[in-house]
């Protein structure tokens, strides 16, 4: 047993320090971790991979696709749309933010949510002239806060109720179960971020135009072909390739008529002008090798590279991106999804290399060119999401009224009892395909697919730490710290132990670790494990720390400019509240 207990702590040790470290992803190493407690022999190997078929997997899968078909449907369009009659106070457009973001965060994916508001929360920055940082981490928090309301919120919540069922001998929570604790704290907290809060950010001085943020004349340059031109009657390839340089043509001008973002394969004719992206040491290569001239141009507008089918779009960088870490350059991002990249920005500062080499990190915004229905199939593939406002879907009440009403039928089954949650949204996300809301590519698109592979490989992990009694022996070790205090006092310790390791891990890894821990500190008082469970919910979806401990904090990071330490401004507050409200509320409604 001592040795099997030191393999289960060793890796999971192992694994924390990985999942803060960021190297590897996380489902990486939930993998890890199940391979290391497989062939050890703590977990059977007919069982290791068991965790695919839970519950709390099937069901946070059937959740984000129904989200996915809800946005479909054009019901949050309407609420966006509506948004546009507030007026210019930024005080009323952020409450009308976060508090919209938080009513749909507590019935669909919170980072959907946040997706859906972020680009409307720039614009407004923007056309008021503040800083988006005042809007975007409100946002955010908004985003997690709306999470606890239902048990549907956040991933958290999911695994809490099931885990109820299979180690605390009693029925799963229920769909409101957890409103009573959960929209007592949401009020709470944006209350405070209204009040307070954002009082307390930073005013980044981020540019506030995209003409401001991303200076394309600094690499972008306008050059024309001379009559006598070695270039006439060869292609764009050959000019591109002329050099070792990183060059790209992203405009061509002949007899005034615009060509943005032509095919490599284009040729040449004396008289032509080229937009050429290149810094200037790679210009002035260009130039000496095949005599081309500069153009007698002013500054180059957005009008000259882009057109009715030619878009530029900024987008942002999400933490499961291929491109984390990479380059342009090393993506081949032209020749094979034919979009240019034209500039950089990283925490509201552009960056003046040529953008093509420089490895891109996690928060940053592109500036991208390429046809627009190309740049809808990236943007997803690469893993960015669009900065921009989606085309509002409106003239289609019907629609609406069908998505909302599968919707509805579906929390209702599951809040009454009739289906499990598993199965009434399972049931769900199946009408909405045979209906038309979401098509079947959509589906694997929409589904998480490093969130369930981490809840697959963790779950058997956190068996084995319950089964070698681990989680008993953690549960004794705060129990003798707490030692005769009031309960509360070890309720709190529970909420603020899983609220600090969801700060640095994804939130349902915290859960799933801290719920068998839970359940046995609760078996070690004689006391119910209802209020338990709670705390490590609370404490699971409330991650305002670090821009690490959820994607909704990291996608915020780079718009709005944020650095580390500007979150534990107004994060470090928010959780003081959370447990302030969090623990009267949890012992009221869920006593001892």
């Amino acid at each position: 047993m001592h040795n099997e207990l030191a393999i289960v702590f060793t890796t999971l040790g192992l694994i924390l320090i990985l999942f803060v470290w960021g190297r590897w992803r996380y489902d990486l190493v939930a993998l890890f971790a199940l391979l290391v407690v497989t062939i050890t022999g703590l977990v059977p190997a007919g069982e290791a991979f068991s965790g695919f078929g839970h519950p709390a997997v099937i069901t946070v899968a059937a959740v984000l696709v129904v989200s996915r078909a809800l946005l479909n449907s054009g019901m949050v369009d309407y609420i966006v749309r509506l948004m546009g009659k507030v007026g210019d106070n930024p005080l009323s457009q952020l409450a009308v933010l976060v508090i919209a973001v938080t009513v749909c965060s507590g019935f669909m994916n919170n980072i959907g949510a946040l997706a859906l508001f972020m680009p409307v929360a720039i614009r407004m920055a923007r056309k008021g002239g503040v800083s988006p940082s005042l809007y975007l981490m409100p946002l955010a928090f908004g985003s997690l806060l709306g999470g606890l309301i239902t048990q549907v919120g956040t991933p958290p919540n999911i695994i809490i109720s099931l885990f109820r069922a299979e180690t605390a001998a009693a029925a799963p929570f229920r769909m409101f179960d957890f409103a009573p604790v959960g929209a007592g704290i949401a009020l709470a907290g944006v209350l405070f971020i209204l009040l307070v809060g954002w009082r307390l950010l930073p005013e980044r001085k981020v540019q506030l135009s995209r003409e401001e943020q991303f200076e394309i004349d600094d690499y972008i340059t306008e050059i024309k072909l001379p009559k006598k031109s070695s270039m006439i009657g060869k292609r764009i390839r050959d000019l591109e390739e002329a050099t070792d340089g990183d060059i790209a043509v992203v405009g061509h001008i002949r007899e005034g008529q615009k060509f943005p973002a032509p095919s490599r394969h284009r040729t040449f004719q004396k008289d032509d002008l080229l937009i050429i992206r290149a810094d200037a040491e790679e210009l002035q290569e260009l130039l000496d090798a095949t005599g081309l001239e500069l153009a007698d141009s002013e500054k180059i507008s957005e009008e000259a590279i882009s057109s009715d089918d030619i878009i530029i779009m900024e987008a942002t960088i999400t933490r499961d991106s291929v491109m984390d870490g990479r380059s342009a350059k090393s993506l081949n991002l032209r020749s094979r999804y034919g979009v240019n990249l034209l500039g950089l920005s990283r925490q509201g500062s552009r960056l003046r290399s040529s953008p093509d080499t420089i490895s891109l990190r996690v928060g940053d915004v592109l500036l991208l060119q390429g046809p627009e229905e190309s740049l809808q199939e990236v943007l997803p593939t690469l893993g960015l999401l669009p900065l921009v406002e989606r085309g509002l879907r409106v003239g289609q009440p019907p629609r609406v009224l069908l998505g909302v009403a599968i919707f509805g039928t579906a929390l209702a089954l599951a809040a009454t009892g009739v289906l499990s949650i598993q199965i009434a949204f399972t049931a769900a996300a199946l009408v909405m395909v045979l209906t038309g809301f979401i098509s079947l590519r959509e589906i694997y698109d929409s589904i998480d697919w490093p969130i369930i592979v981490l809840l697959g490989a963790m779950i058997p992990v956190s068996g084995a730490l319950e089964t070698t009694g681990g989680a008993q022996m953690i549960a004794d070790g705060i129990l003798n710290i707490a030692g005769g205090a009031a309960p509360w006092i070890t309720l709190t310790v529970i909420l603020v132990v899983t609220m600090f390791l969801s700060d640095l891990v994804n939130n349902a890894a915290a859960a799933v670790l801290m719920a068998p821990i839970a359940i046995s500190i609760a078996a070690g008082l004689g006391a119910s494990a209802d209020p338990f469970l709670m705390s490590v919910a609370v404490g699971a979806s409330c991650a305002f720390l670090t821009p690490i401990g959820h994607q909704s904090n990291t996608l915020v990071m780079g718009p709005g400019g944020y650095k580390f330490s500007d979150y534990w401004r107004m994060g470090l507050p928010l959780e003081i509240i959370i447990v302030i409200v969090g623990i009267p509320l949890i012992m009221y409604f869920w006593p001892m």
